[in-house]
């Protein structure tokens, strides 16, 4: 008597199952579930490149505002590059008109607490006042408009001392003490600024012209420049 063959029972595959099995067989790799974490890279990846786009689209907003002609791929390029926003990039540009002849000195007081930037001439023209407080503190200075300075660091290090008028404003480090700028009488739109305590290598002359502090008001009336040193 024969006996009949047991055929082994298949096993249902689910669809998952077949999935995978084909993509083997084509050599493919299944694709792993995302998480949560995974998701959200994403999402922020794409906010991310949805917000470069709308930036980029204002910028070309603000640039068809502007005739730059031939120069605007290279304005819109040179933007980019420098990751600088359009007002970042017009500064740029407006000081070195404005700044044009000018070098850019920098300075602070004796500990390095205050530390400043000043676009000045490489040849300085600096007073040397006798009027009681310049003499005893030897305060030689130049002056310069306040928008060529910037203060880079130590504002919280600053203290004020001021007498008569109180129109000077005599700004000096707390720690050591030094008076590296200040903002004169004659000119309260700008700064003072202490040749002596800028760094070395920007200043190629310095000449000195004596105010005769002590008559103050005679000498502003006679002199014909020095007011209009602080104007921009």
């Amino acid at each position: 008597m024969v006996k009949a063959k047991k055929s082994s029972p298949k096993r249902a595959s689910s669809g998952g199952e077949r999935h995978t099995r084909t993509a083997a067989a084509a050599g493919a790799v299944p694709e792993a579930p995302k998480s949560a974490v995974q998701l959200l890279g994403i999402k922020k990846g794409k906010a991310k490149k949805v917000a470069i786009k709308k930036q980029v689209e204002e910028d070309e907003e603000r640039f068809s505002l502007l005739d730059l002609g031939g120069q605007k791929e290279r304005w819109v390029n040179f933007i980019r590059q420098q990751s600088l926003s359009t007002e970042d990039a017009a500064k740029l540009l407006l000081d070195s008109f404005e700044y044009k002849g000018l070098v850019k000195h920098s300075g602070g007081c004796h500990c390095g607490a205050v530390r400043f930037e000043v676009w000045a001439s490489a040849d300085l023209h600096v007073f040397d006042c006798n009027c009681s407080i310049c003499v005893k503190k030897q305060n030689r200075h130049f002056i310069v408009p306040s928008s060529r300075f910037k203060l880079l660091k130590g504002a919280d290090n600053l203290t004020t001392y001021t007498f008569n008028t109180k129109k000077a404003q005599h700004t000096f480090c707390k720690t050591c003490g030094v008076q590296s700028f200040y903002t004169p009488r004659s000119n309260p739109d700008g700064y003072g600024i202490a040749a002596h305590c800028l760094d070395e290598g920007t200043v190629r002359s310095i000449h000195v012209e004596q105010i005769n502090g002590k008559e103050w008001e005679k000498a502003m009336k006679e002199h014909k420049t020095i007011r209009n040193m602080s104007k921009s």
